[in-house]
């Protein structure tokens, strides 16, 4: 039996995500499915415009960290390039869009049908969906996501067997394939993949359903606003916002961090 807390929560109480959960092989297939077929373009443009990028959330070493997905802030990527025209070095806003889309609609029908079902359940609850992979070796140092008016869940997709996990304040939780882990992101936390193998998980991030909705949409709207000054290719998703106070480090007996910390800012 799971212990849950005020951080750690039980998936089962979150209906719409059931949806998401039960189709958890089609939508890993279609994420290896990508991998393995997408030209060196397709992949190129995917990583480059459908990935959010961090300033602010660093990694110890050289592993790496890669994410891509199709839903940021409640909009499907191309429409989310279009309101706000990010441009980008080779595209400019309705081009991104155009590949973006196609992308989408050719790799992805399955993972955009269960989104669009889920929410159906819970009225457009859903506002981030993104692959997230952590290659081997990843240490991402402690740090918050400033989104109180959220929570974050990560449907296992590829698991290596080992130590690949979440440290979440005092506990450290693992990933399974076809489950959902869910998570309360505004608590310091910091991630690691100690084994020889990638692990991919799907980010799924929605509002919180005891906030009122009209509060957490003017929320998000201002958060959004903020990070896209700060960055348009966070997609809004990080921030300066991010950052752990020392006070974390400390809390949560991960003081040595802090020199780490120091030197990756």
């Amino acid at each position: 039996m799971e212990n849950f807390n005020e951080y750690h929560l039980n998936p089962d109480q979150f209906s719409f995500l059931k949806n998401l959960q039960e189709c958890w092989q089609a939508i890993r297939d279609e994420f290896t499915g990508f991998i393995d077929r997408a030209s060196e373009e397709e992949l190129e443009f995917t990583y480059e415009v459908l990935g959010p990028k961090s300033k602010t959330i660093k990694t110890k070493g050289n592993s790496k960290y890669s994410a891509f997905g199709i839903l940021f802030q409640g909009f499907f990527i191309e429409e989310y390039i279009k309101v706000h025209q990010i441009k980008y070095p080779e595209y400019s806003a309705d081009e991104a869009a155009e590949k973006a889309l196609i992308l989408r609609e050719k790799y992805f029908p399955n993972l955009a049908k269960a989104i669009a079902q889920a929410n159906s359940i819970e009225d457009d609850i859903l506002r981030n969906v993104y692959f997230g992979t952590f290659r081997p070796g990843l240490d991402i140092k402690l740090h918050v996501n400033h989104n109180p008016h959220m929570n974050r869940g990560y449907l296992g997709l590829i698991v290596p067997q080992g130590d690949v996990a979440m440290k979440i304040c005092h506990d450290k939780y693992y990933w399974h394939e076809g489950e959902f882990m869910v998570l309360d992101h505004s608590y310091p936390h910091c991630p690691h993949n100690y084994t020889n193998c990638d692990r991919t998980v799907l980010v799924v991030d929605f509002f919180k359903p005891d906030w009122a909705r009209e509060k957490a949409i003017e929320f998000e709207r201002q958060e959004v606003t903020e990070r896209m000054q700060e960055n348009p290719y966070s997609l809004g998703v990080f921030g300066k916002s991010d950052r752990a106070q020392e006070e974390d480090f400390i809390k949560y007996g991960l003081a040595h961090q802090l020199e780490w910390d120091k030197a990756l800012s």
